[in-house]
C-alpha cells in the first residue's frame, strides 16, 4: 500500500509542474522600485519635451495666421 501510494504521489507531482509550465501566469511581471523611479524620469522627460514641442507648433500656427 505505502509503495503503490508513494508511487502515486510522485506521479502526481510530476503531472501538476507540467500542467503549472504549460498554463503561463497572469500575474503581471514584477517591476523593481528602481526601475519604478527610472520610468518615471523618462515618462517626465517625455512629457516635458511634448509640451515643448506642442508650445513651438501653436506659436508657429499663430504666426502663420498672422
Amino acid at each position: 500500500m505505502n509503495r503503490k501510494k508513494k508511487i502515486n504521489e510522485t506521479l502526481k507531482k510530476r503531472m501538476k509542474k507540467a500542467n503549472a509550465k504549460l498554463n503561463k501566469s497572469t500575474k503581471p511581471r514584477y517591476i523593481s522600485k528602481a526601475e519604478r523611479a527610472t520610468l518615471d524620469e523618462e515618462a517626465a522627460l517625455v512629457a516635458e519635451t511634448a509640451d515643448v514641442t506642442s508650445d513651438a507648433i501653436v506659436d508657429s500656427e499663430i504666426e502663420s495666421a498672422r
